[in-house]
């Protein structure tokens, strides 16, 4: 089962593809974005954090910089490092998936990116 399988089985309380119609609207707690936090950012930025976040690579998306890009995010979307209590940001949930796949293989990417930047002075 992939990783947005299992978000959605948790979020939904079932598995993505199994025919069925899901209607949100019927969970107790749902709340469009726009009540969450005043604009319609969609699911994955119901959430902006208030204050800017301390965060490893000056807050660019770790996948994007393993990828080779400079995507920068607002930290809405994090990761933890369990290792060493490193935080990560993300510019989407799509770019958190996939960096969950394999995040140690992506970390060492996205440092190595990160290091020709540097030494480029970009």
């Amino acid at each position: 089962m992939t990783i947005l399988a299992v978000l959605m089985l948790s979020y939904f309380g079932v598995a993505g593809g199994s025919g069925a119609e899901i209607d949100v609207s019927t969970r107790p707690h749902a709340a469009p974005a726009a009540a969450v936090h005043g604009h319609a950012g969609g699911i994955w930025k119901a959430a902006v954090p208030a204050k800017t976040m301390e965060a490893e690579f000056d807050r660019y998306d770790v996948y994007g910089l393993a990828v080779g890009a400079r995507i920068q995010a607002d930290c809405s979307l994090n990761w933890v490092d369990p290792d060493d209590g490193r935080r990560y940001c993300f510019a989407s949930g799509t770019s958190l998936v996939y960096f969950l796949d394999s995040p140690k293989t992506h970390l060492a990417q996205a440092r190595g990116y990160w290091r020709r930047l540097q030494a480029s002075g970009q």
